[in-house]
């Protein structure tokens, strides 16, 4: 049956109707319609239902055979590290190693480069089924310009719906942390550019854009001074914090030798055991802990891809759900994960979970639980991102099950969904505006974008320029 539109005047159409869909996904209490469609009016959902009831419409996307879902929800990335992305010298390195290999390259950064990889990784995240990223951009070296304002440029000439953080480092290896000198800030001037950054960006409306958390990066590169006032001010804010974790046996080592605890004690102490907090990785917390972070509603941004390059380990997934904690999907950085597909972090999600535990119970529907309602959580957003129902922001993917990788899965096209590909986004509907129609993202402006990208990425990388080609 079909689910009623908000009251509109007279019969006047609704702006999209996403029709002809094999299967509708809604992740509204396991609900699913077959031969469904979509109504999305100014910006949300406005019903769903069985093909033949569709309201007049503006606009149709034909979604023959697709499985339509809920827009999938990118909750830690470093989109920057996109210039760097497989980078020989730090690619068999673990964590420290890898970073401090990375480090001087980053140092390179300005607004452009910031700008470029934002819109090219945004457009390969929105090409992954991807409608909503937050990202933690934590370097800011002197003189690079304003990097914040830098990708929220390009995440609004996309039309993506975007979380960033400002994200920090602070405490330099001459002082007992892991980053340079060079990328590292005054605290006073990081709390004074984190609140302007919120009242410069932050919507907190229903239905916002663009919101904004805050992000000291790690225990190992700030001080448990800056960790505890971005705490509070957080908490004066209104906003939602973010960092990175338990996600390597190098950090456990770190914090106990510098602070005498393990990170999830440290991350405690400093106020963050909070609803407010999501955090990056979690590989790595002993049981207690866990139970800990599940009683304190603390989100996780799980980062198979990453982790595995990284050599990290998993994460308890299951644990940390059956403990009460939300857990999420996140790409992690360009250099690490090297690849920024939402659809590819959940069906890595969904193989691990069944290795880890041997338990063959955890299927598609469960991974795309993370990638959906588990974001939203993570985000604060629950109810309205993640779910396709009356009111909720009109952020869909349509998944074309067609072709070589799709013959004879015929029996669940959900299972069909991860099990199978790879696959990319058919069309992807962010807030009513498709961002993704077959296959092809409709910004005119990705070819010159990938080519400005590809000589600032050979810039920071050191490698030599190459001369402009002639036309004739």
């Amino acid at each position: 049956m079909s689910e009623p539109a908000p009251a509109k005047d007279g019969n006047a159409p609704v702006e999209l109707v996403v029709g002809g869909a094999d299967l509708v996904v809604t992740m509204d209490g396991g609900r699913e319609v077959a031969g469904g469609w979509v109504a999305i009016d100014h910006g949300v959902v406005a019903g769903i239902g069985r093909t033949g009831s569709e309201p007049p419409a503006r606009r149709t996307l034909d979604a023959s055979g697709c499985v339509v879902t809920p827009g999938l929800i990118n909750t830690h990335h470093h989109i920057f590290q996109n210039l760097t992305r497989a980078f020989a010298p730090a690619s068999r390195s673990r964590l420290f190693g890898w970073a401090k290999t990375l480090y001087p390259h980053w140092a390179l950064v300005d607004e452009e480069a910031v700008y470029l990889s934002a819109f090219v990784g945004l457009a390969e995240l929105a090409l992954s089924g991807c409608t909503t990223t937050t990202d933690h951009l934590y370097l800011h070296p002197k003189g690079a310009g304003d990097l914040l304002a830098a990708e929220v440029k390009a995440a609004q000439e996309l039309g993506f719906r975007f979380h960033p953080t400002r994200g920090s480092m602070s405490v330099s290896e001459e002082e007992g942390g892991l980053p340079p000198k060079v990328l590292c800030e005054d605290e006073d001037a990081i709390l004074v550019a984190s609140e302007n950054a919120v009242a410069k960006y932050h919507d907190p409306s229903p239905g916002a854009m663009l919101r904004v958390a805050l992000a000291p990066c790690s225990v190992f590169s700030v001080s448990r001074r800056l960790m505890s006032e971005t705490a509070e001010l957080a908490e004066r804010l209104d906003v939602r914090l973010h960092t990175h974790l338990a996600e390597d046996t190098d950090e456990d080592a770190y914090c106990l030798e510098k602070y005498n605890c393990r990170p999830v004690e440290l991350f405690e102490e400093l106020g963050w055991m909070t609803p407010r907090s999501w955090v990056a990785h979690c590989v790595h917390p002993d049981a207690s802990e866990v139970r800990r972070l599940g009683a304190a509603q603390v989100g996780v941004a799980h980062c198979p891809s990453s982790n595995l390059i990284l050599a990290a380990g998993l994460a308890p997934v299951a644990e940390l759900l059956a403990a009460g904690a939300p857990v999420g999907l996140g790409c992690d950085g360009s250099a690490s994960a090297d690849s920024a597909s939402l659809w590819l972090e959940a069906r890595t999600a969904m193989l691990l979970a069944r290795y880890r535990s041997g338990d063959a119970s955890f299927g598609a529907r469960e991974a795309l639980e993370l990638a959906t309602l588990g974001g939203a959580a993570c985000l604060g957003r629950r109810g309205e991102l993640g779910v396709l129902r009356p009111g909720a922001a009109g952020d869909l993917v349509c998944w074309k099950l067609e072709g070589t990788a799709f013959a004879g899965a015929l029996s669940d096209p959900v299972e069909a969904l991860l099990r199978c590909g790879p696959l990319s986004a058919w069309h992807t509907v962010v807030g009513g505006k498709n961002l993704v129609e077959e296959g092809r993202l409709l910004h005119p402006a990705l070819a010159d974008r990938l080519k400005r990208h590809k000589a600032a990425s050979a810039r920071i990388q050191g490698f030599p320029q190459q001369p402009a080609q002639g036309t004739g």
